[in-house]
């Protein structure tokens, strides 16, 4: 069984880069009309100009997935532009304080928790009608293995946590309409948030990516084939699940 996701409409959150930007590219090569998504407006249209160069159909829509009115939009824009929404990819989120836990900021932990869960609440509020009303569909909640262990700051482990547990309940709660949610848990990828926590500690990375068994970080391209997967129908029977993407750092 081949995928295939011609004439579909995918929504990935936080596409300006990294792995929502390789996620994005991957369903419009299958063949999906794929709404880009994302605060970073430049990196957002360069995300659909890579897109459409290489024959896909892509639209952006500048979102704050911490806004209710702009994740509304965004779904709004979706079913406008296309027509409806089979795939859903709620991968926009951002790292925060790395204090310990009596040390973090209030504002800090609130705006880590407003867009990495809060943001995915929101993003889930307004496409499971959609994707109800159209008869069923996937949907990929990025969270990470900060989401299943101890690794990260106070307010990052805390919303990925929080963002597993939202994955397990939306599955449950629609499986009888035939939409699958599923989470992907990446390890040390080589993306912008981890070069960020590279010029801040790198000595900290590198101790990381040696606790990896395959030795090395992962891609965004490797994240993306796993969601991509999750949404296919060769995943038709998978639901509710939080999948390591990590280089057997779990395994251990």
């Amino acid at each position: 069984m081949a995928i295939d996701f011609e004439s579909e409409t995918a929504v990935v959150t936080g596409a300006a880069s990294g792995i929502g930007r390789k996620t994005a590219e991957r369903f419009a090569a299958e063949g999906a009309n794929v709404v880009v998504s994302d605060v970073d407006a430049d990196g957002g249209r360069e995300t659909v100009e890579r897109i459409e160069s290489d024959g896909g159909t892509a639209t952006f829509v500048e979102t704050d997935v911490s806004d209710g009115g702009d994740v509304e939009a965004m779904v709004a824009e979706a079913v406008d532009a296309y027509g409806g929404l089979d795939v859903a990819v709620n991968n926009a989120g951002i790292e925060g304080e790395t204090d310990p836990l009596a040390e973090v900021p209030e504002d800090a932990w609130d705006r880590v928790v407003d867009i990495n869960l809060k943001g995915v609440w929101l993003c889930l509020k307004h496409e499971l009608p959609e994707l109800v009303a159209g008869g069923g569909g996937a949907v990929v909640n990025v969270s990470s293995i900060a989401g299943l262990v101890s690794a990260g700051g106070v307010p990052y482990v805390a919303s990925k946590h929080g963002l597993v547990g939202l994955t397990r309940v939306a599955a449950t709660q629609y499986a009888a309409d035939d939409v699958r949610v599923n989470a992907v848990c990446p390890g040390v990828i080589d993306t912008p948030m981890v070069d960020r926590a590279g010029d801040a500690d790198p000595g900290a990375i590198e101790q990381f990516v040696g606790m990896q068994p395959l030795g090395r970080m992962g891609t965004p391209e490797e994240v993306a084939n796993a969601i991509v997967w999750l949404c296919s129908d060769e995943a038709s029977f998978v639901t509710g699940t939080a999948y390591p993407v990590d280089g057997g750092y779990l395994a251990q």
